[in-house]
């Protein structure tokens, strides 16, 4: 796949996500792959896990990054959250965009899951599209409000063009 056909506010997330060539990284709902692609293309020794619910969405992420796959810098794994065990002692970042699990219920277990992961100093970053302004301040309360109470520092960022919202969550 080309770079050029990932979409402008994925580049933009993945930009502010500052991947490091050894990081350790789980990406949660990696759906069609844009981040996984751009996040693998900036990793030498690190890994990236990236899992999604759906079946599909772990099938077109294996075949847009089949030659991360191939060099050992993702796996891909057919798994929500809520189930998985990770297979690094520690992560040193974890990627979202649009995982409304943050926000729209209860996560307390699953951010407890992350937060025990994540090394000192480790971060969470939920990304949102901010397209339909009317919702915005709702998810980024929500979800705000669900990593502070897991523990995470949160600090926000956000985008005009692409209209995007991040939230960071530091241990």
């Amino acid at each position: 796949m080309v770079l050029q056909t990932i979409p402008a506010r994925i580049r933009w997330a993945v930009e502010v996500f500052d991947v490091q060539p050894g990081d350790q990284i789980l990406e949660v709902g990696c759906g069609q792959g844009h981040a996984a692609e751009l996040i693998c293309s900036k990793l030498t020794t690190g890994r990236l896990l990236a899992i999604d619910r759906s079946e599909s969405g772990v099938d077109r992420t294996k075949r847009r990054c089949a030659r991360f796959l191939e060099a050992g810098r993702l796996v891909v794994r057919h798994i929500d959250l809520a189930t998985l065990r990770v297979p690094v002692k520690r992560l040193d970042k974890v990627f979202a965009f649009n995982v409304n699990l943050f926000w729209v219920r209860e996560c307390q277990d699953e951010l407890a899951l992350l937060h025990e992961r994540l090394s000192p100093g480790g971060t969470i970053h939920l990304f949102y599209d901010a397209n339909r302004a009317e919702s915005v301040p709702v998810m980024a309360e929500k979800a705000s409000d669900a990593l502070l109470r897991a523990g995470f520092r949160v600090s926000v960022v956000n985008s005009q063009v692409p209209p995007v919202i991040g939230l960071i969550g530091t241990k």
